[in-house]
């Protein structure tokens, strides 16, 4: 695990700022860095995961500079930030995750799981190798993470919140899908066994949501089976995990949300 060089940070405020951990923000398009820019408009300081190696491997490829401009735009908008590179495959990189986070900013109040391992293939072709690293990325990280939120948690009772990303697609995409329903429960878990820490946990799918690894044809089949008649956006997730930090979100617990303009 290697840290990005730090931003200017803005000075401390009379009234601290809450922290949340956002993991999954490799690219300034994806829906983790749309999170990321929400919740620091929204008066939350942010440490966030990437890993440059997955993207490298992926067809959008390495987008360079991607961290530090990140990094950059949460500054701009008041933010403290800790830019963190992990190979979630590692099970000691959220325990080192989340003392990078405490060291350079303190302790965490939200945390949100937006990364992924997914690669697409089905039942006759996915490989013993594939089908380990979905499940270590995907499920047994996002255990890890909750684990280790839940042992650290310090926050007034009320205010924790941990929000996962899931996906309900399994057809040709089996290891992504299978481990996400993992990940699903695994969050849905939390919002009773982290009920003496006053943590609240829930899960959102956010349907077909457009970051550059749509092709044409696939982009018009989803707009036509999407009733709103476009794509989602990152923002559009955004929003909802905005409201589900905020106080406002406090009574939604244990729930999975669908935010897919009513996709079939």
């Amino acid at each position: 695990m290697t840290t990005a060089e730090p931003s200017p940070q803005p000075q401390p405020s009379a009234s601290p700022r809450p922290l949340a951990l956002i993991t999954g923000v490799g690219r300034t398009i994806g829906i983790g860095a749309g999170i990321a820019r929400q919740l620091a408009a929204s008066g939350w300081d942010i440490a966030f995961t990437y890993w440059t190696p997955y993207d490298r491997r992926m067809a959008w490829g390495e987008e360079q500079g991607a961290s530090a401009a990140i990094a950059a735009t949460l500054t701009g908008h008041g933010a403290r930030t800790a830019a963190i590179e992990a190979d979630l495959v590692d099970p000691d990189a959220p325990s080192r995750i989340f003392d990078e986070a405490e060291r350079r900013i303190g302790p965490v109040t939200a945390l949100v799981l937006s990364h992924a391992e997914s690669v697409d293939s089905g039942l006759l072709d996915t490989t013993v190798e594939s089908l380990d690293r979905h499940f270590a990325v995907n499920a047994r990280a996002t255990w890890l993470l909750i684990r280790e939120y839940g042992l650290r948690f310090r926050a007034a009772p009320g205010s924790g919140r941990i929000v996962a990303l899931t996906s309900d697609h399994t057809v040709g995409n089996l290891p992504y899908g299978a481990s996400k329903g993992a990940l699903d429960r695994i969050t849905l878990a939390a919002s009773h066994e982290l009920a003496h820490l006053g943590v609240t946990a829930n899960v959102i799918n956010p349907g077909p949501v457009d970051t550059g690894w749509m092709n044409d044809e696939l982009s018009r089949l989803l707009v036509r089976n999407t009733p709103l008649g476009r794509l989602g956006t990152p923002q559009d997730t955004a929003h909802l995990v905005d409201f589900l930090c905020s106080p406002q979100g406090q009574w939604v617990n244990g729930q999975l949300l669908k935010s897919n303009g009513g996709s079939a």
